[in-house]
């Protein structure tokens, strides 16, 4: 007997038809707080395991295809989007969507040419081949879950090969993710137009963590690095840093960069995110920002780290000058990263804050 061929998961579902119009971008939390992307446009196939607390991503990529990247995850802003625009509007809702490549494409600010179709079959292959594994939003008793991305998609095409409209499936760790209105957060529409990967991921790390907190947020350099799953070397990922806070290139935000150096003479690199005066339109459901990443001194928004403070403001167009003063800084011990490792803080603690304005 020959075996039947295994339905396709879109006869089980309803569709949702895309809506019309513009629609105010919306991005899920778990996705801004974890790296599940590779930040870099060339191909990744080197996994992502990271682990903090009880919560663990691993992510997985096919060789074929290479690891889903953070511009790919515009498809997921999207379609969150539309999800959370449906319900507020008191429309049924579906992990079935279908849509035109011409939606999707002018939504998220990319052209609607003929590469830009060819890139989106990729974005949507990587989406579909590669796999997560986390234990995120399981409760009291934690558990891994598998899911890709994308669990099916396919082109609606006519006889002669014109692209009429396209289909697929989300998985349901991330439709449910997108309906809890908890999970989900309002972000500026500029974030499309940054071109850079860990400049995108840096966007949504403090559009999560700052929010519209007027004292911001400090981050241990190397926590950041590891939080973001780079596979750049840290004296490149500083660099970076180093570079986009002299640009000032974050819609809403500014960053400042901070060495501290104790009695000892150990010197950390810090990164602070401010909010600007209204870094993004309020969205309903939107709520303060989870603290749960394990650090005291740095990760507690607005908690004054004791000690003799001198400042120095930089202008945006003395880069140079910036990259020279903070390149100087020695790397700080590995175990800077450990929640325990705060208590090395201490009240005799002297920093030199290096700040780039725009």
């Amino acid at each position: 007997m020959r075996r039947q061929p295994p339905s396709s998961e879109r006869a089980t579902l309803d569709v949702f038809e895309a809506l019309a119009g513009p629609i105010a971008p919306r991005d899920q939390r778990d996705l801004m707080e974890r790296p599940f992307f590779s930040l870099a446009k060339a191909k990744r196939v080197t996994p992502i395991s990271y682990k903090t607390g009880n919560t663990e991503v691993q992510v997985y990529a096919v060789p074929e295809h290479g690891m889903a990247t953070i511009w790919d995850a515009d498809v997921l802003i999207w379609a969150g989007s539309q999800l959370v625009e449906a319900a507020d509007r008191g429309l049924p809702t579906s992990r079935f969507f279908r849509f035109t490549p011409y939606q999707l494409l002018t939504a998220i600010g990319r052209a609607t040419g003929n590469r830009e179709y060819l890139l989106l079959r990729g974005a949507l292959a990587r989406l579909q081949s590669t796999v997560i594994r986390t234990t995120i939003r399981h409760g009291e008793h934690w558990r891994r879950q598998q899911f890709s991305w994308i669990n099916e998609w396919e082109e609606l095409a006519t006889r002669d090969g014109r692209i009429e409209g396209m289909e697929f499936v989300l998985p349901d760790w991330f439709y449910q993710g997108v309906l809890d209105r908890r999970l989900v957060l309002t972000i500026d529409p500029a974030y499309f137009r940054l071109s850079g990967g860990i400049e995108r991921w840096l966007y949504r790390v403090a559009r999560k963590h700052a929010g519209r907190q007027q004292q911001g947020w400090r981050f241990d350099l190397r926590h950041l690095h590891a939080k973001s799953a780079s596979t750049a070397r840290f004296s490149d990922f500083a660099l970076d840093l180093r570079r986009i806070a002299a640009r000032q290139p974050l819609p809403g935000y500014m960053l400042d960069l901070e060495l501290e150096i104790d009695l000892t003479g150990h010197r950390r690199e810090l990164v602070l995110i401010r909010p600007m005066d209204d870094p993004v339109d309020k969205a309903a459901g939107d709520l303060p920002p989870c603290r749960d990443f394990g650090r005291t001194d740095i990760g507690t928004s607005g908690a004054p780290l004791s000690g003799l403070r001198a400042q120095a403001a930089f202008q945006v167009g003395r880069k140079q000058e910036l990259v020279q003063q903070l390149g100087l800084a020695l790397d700080p011990p590995n175990s800077s990263n450990d929640s325990n490792n705060s208590s090395s803080v201490v009240d005799s603690t002297a920093r030199t804050r290096a700040r780039a304005r725009p």
